[in-house]
């Protein structure tokens, strides 16, 4: 997620990924079994960035119907989240494959964090931890019939702030899940999890402003993966 229309996270599986989901989207084997405890650390950070990650995170489970939980340690960093605000970027491993990235190394970074407004900090946070419960990229669904202009992408996300690689780009911007390995609803241009999209990046016009808050479909899809036995 971004905190301007500048600045892109990127989702990342620890090992690998089969290729080939959708729209609100989450990987079926990346996700929590349902009424999992997720135990998350901080490797660093000021006691007031890490209240503001605990403080927005929550919003994902404010439907009690929900059965996940957060759990923040201080105690420990021997759990499955590990949040770093020290490299360069926001990014997260998707779902439970937090649990192969090697033990003392962070799953989850906020790097744009510090002196961000209360929506900016909502957006990234939200969005980050919609990752760490297993969904993908809005923009990355099988069907999201999004018509890129491949060119203009690459030449904006390659430069500053992101300088990004075209191996990244293509895994983050172009690959798409299979809907086998998915579940997921119709393309949500109001989700936390869609990528602002300047009309640049289109070939017809299509453009998402910066989202920054859990759009209604949002909660329906996560109320419909974990709630239930």
């Amino acid at each position: 997620m971004s905190t301007s229309d500048k600045n892109w996270c990127f989702a990342w599986f620890a090992k690998s990924r089969s290729v080939g989901a959708e729209r609100a989207a989450l990987i079926t084997g990346a996700k929590w079994p349902k009424g999992s405890t997720i135990e998350i650390s901080f490797l660093d950070g000021s006691d007031a960035l890490r209240e503001t990650v605990r403080r927005h995170a929550a919003a994902w489970l404010e439907d009690k119907t929900v059965r996940l939980r957060f759990a923040f340690r201080k105690d420990t960093t021997n759990t499955p989240i590990r949040i770093s605000f020290a490299n360069a970027g926001s990014w997260s491993t998707i779902g439970t494959t937090c649990r192969q990235v090697p033990a003392a190394k962070p799953t989850m970074n906020f790097g744009w964090l510090d002196g961000a407004s209360e929506a900016e900090a909502n957006g990234v946070i939200l969005h980050e931890f919609g990752h760490a419960i297993g969904l993908i990229h809005e923009h990355q669904s099988p069907d999201e019939a999004i018509k890129w202009n491949k060119d203009a992408v690459y030449h904006d996300l390659a430069g500053p702030p992101n300088n990004w690689s075209k191996d990244v780009i293509d895994f983050n911007m172009f690959t798409p899940y299979s809907k086998k390995e998915t579940n997921f609803t119709k393309l949500d241009p109001q989700s936390i999890m869609m990528y602002p999209l300047p009309s640049s990046w289109t070939l017809d016009g299509f453009s998402v402003g910066v989202n920054s808050s859990l759009s209604p479909t949002d909660k329906r899809f996560v109320r419909a993966q974990y709630s239930g036995n």
